[in-house]
Formats: C-alpha cells, sequence, structure tokens
C-alpha cells in the first residue's frame, strides 16, 4: 500500500478522557509507522508539551505544534516558525480582560501566564510541562507563536469581538476549547502547516489521513482527502467541514479503531 500522511489532533481526539495515550493508540501507530506510513501529531499545545506523547508512541513523527504556530521534524529540527506581530502581541497583552480570564503566551521554549492558574496544570500532568508566571507589563512581545485567552465561554466571545474589531484580518482567531480563546498571526493554522509538510513528504491532500475534534482543526480537515471528526466534537465542526466521516469519542480510543480498520491491522 503507498505510503499515506497521518495527521491527528491531541486532546479531545488521540487523547483519552485522562489525557493520555492507550495502549492501543501506542500499538496502531508502531505498526504503521513499520509500514512506512507518515505521522504527524497537530496541536495546540507548544512543542515541548507533545514531545513526551510522541516518546510515549515511540515512532518519528512531524510535530505541528501551537496550532501551525511551529513545525518541528522527527530529529526536532526547526522547520518553520510563525510569529505574531510585535505589535500585535503587546497590544493583546495589554488588552482589558474580564476577571478570572488568564493571558497566557507561548513563545519557542516556554509557555507563560499572568497569574498562577494551577487548575491548568491538569491538562499537561502526562508531560510535566508547565508554565512560568510574569506580570503582563514585563512579558516580552517578540517571538510570540500564540496568545491564549483561559476564561467564561461568554468573557472570551466578547473578547473575540474586540480582538476582531481591531484587528481583523491581520490575526487568525480560533478556539481548541470552549474555555481557550486562540490567537496567531494571520494565514497560521493547522491547514497551512499541513500543507507544507505534505510538499515537503512529495504526497497530495488525498493522501492524507486527519483527525481532529474542535474548531482549530477546521482548516486540516478541510484540507485531507480522508477528514474524521469525532463524535465528541464541537457542534460546529460538522457544519464546517461536511464531508468528514463522523467516528466515534476520544474516550472509546476510536481513531486507533478507524486506522486498524482502514489499514487491516
Amino acid at each position: 500500500m503507498p505510503a499515506h500522511l497521518i495527521v491527528t489532533d491531541l486532546d479531545g481526539t488521540l487523547l483519552g478522557v485522562d489525557h493520555a495515550l492507550t495502549d492501543e493508540t501506542v500499538a496502531t501507530f508502531r505498526a504503521l509507522a513499520a509500514r512506512g506510513h507518515h505521522i504527524a501529531l497537530a496541536s495546540g499545545r507548544h512543542h515541548r508539551d507533545i514531545l513526551a506523547f510522541r516518546d510515549r508512541l515511540g515512532v518519528d513523527a512531524h510535530i505541528i505544534s501551537t496550532n501551525g504556530a511551529y513545525h518541528h521534524d522527527p530529529d526536532d529540527r526547526l522547520i518553520a516558525a510563525h510569529y505574531l506581530p510585535a505589535e500585535l502581541a503587546r497590544e493583546l497583552i495589554d488588552l482589558p480582560r474580564p476577571d478570572g480570564v488568564r493571558l497566557n503566551l507561548y513563545h519557542d521554549d516556554e509557555w507563560v501566564i499572568d497569574a498562577e492558574a494551577p487548575g491548568l496544570l491538569a491538562l499537561h500532568a502526562h508531560t510535566g510541562f508547565g508554565y512560568r508566571v510574569e506580570a503582563p507589563t514585563r512579558i516580552s512581545h517578540d517571538g510570540v507563536g500564540k496568545v491564549l485567552y483561559i476564561g467564561e465561554p461568554d468573557h472570551l466571545a466578547e473578547l473575540e469581538q474586540e480582538v476582531s474589531r481591531r484587528a481583523g484580518k491581520r490575526l487568525h482567531v480560533t478556539y481548541s476549547m470552549g474555555n481557550s480563546l486562540e490567537i496567531m498571526a494571520a494565514g497560521v493554522n493547522k491547514g497551512a502547516a499541513l500543507t507544507r509538510l505534505l510538499g515537503t513528504l512529495g504526497l497530495s491532500a488525498d493522501d492524507c489521513l486527519a483527525f481532529g475534534d474542535n474548531l482549530n482543526d477546521t482548516e486540516m480537515l478541510a484540507l485531507a482527502g480522508e477528514a474524521h471528526v469525532m463524535a465528541n466534537a464541537h457542534p460546529d465542526l460538522h457544519a464546517r467541514v461536511p464531508q468528514a466521516r463522523r467516528i466515534g469519542h476520544h474516550g472509546e480510543a476510536a481513531v486507533a479503531g478507524v486506522l486498524r480498520e482502514r489499514f487491516g491491522l
């Protein structure tokens, strides 16, 4: 069988409800890699936060991190980095926020947050990745891959409107979860990163299988020849990618199940 590229989101997709990989998922990806298929992990997480999952899978995998702002190859070489314009990053840092909304920034090597938020660390319990607290006035606005606001959905909706009013098409705005408003430079998304990766590998979109569950997966799923949306997906994702196949729940290792059936494992 010709080589394919299999690209998958992590939280809500490849990872279970405990944000971990099942043994079935690990065995499936190792079998696919052994057959010569290419693997890519595409997530809103920071590159350093994804490494533990790639190590657990035990396969060579490209890492598309920070919603496409960064691409590292299987040898951890940085292939591409796309930053927010510094003046826009500063404006987002200084933007007034409702009480309880946490400001987060992803730089090349770290996650910076404006105040302690220990509840956020549960998502990263399997990787050990954590934040550094810094006052907004001291946060660097250079080399920012993503600005992330975390808070109540109604508060984030207000922020999203204000960001759109101020910056318009100069930014790419999306959600990775209902409480996570994510902002990158214009043109930065998982689909754009996937397009570049397919070109590097000499493959077409028809050779790509993609899996996702949330709005930040829209462009990636729309591009892939074989797109799959999780049963637990954001309700708006189905409408955005109507051609995608609906599959099972991430808590049931549905990605592994589909891949085992698709490739006869």
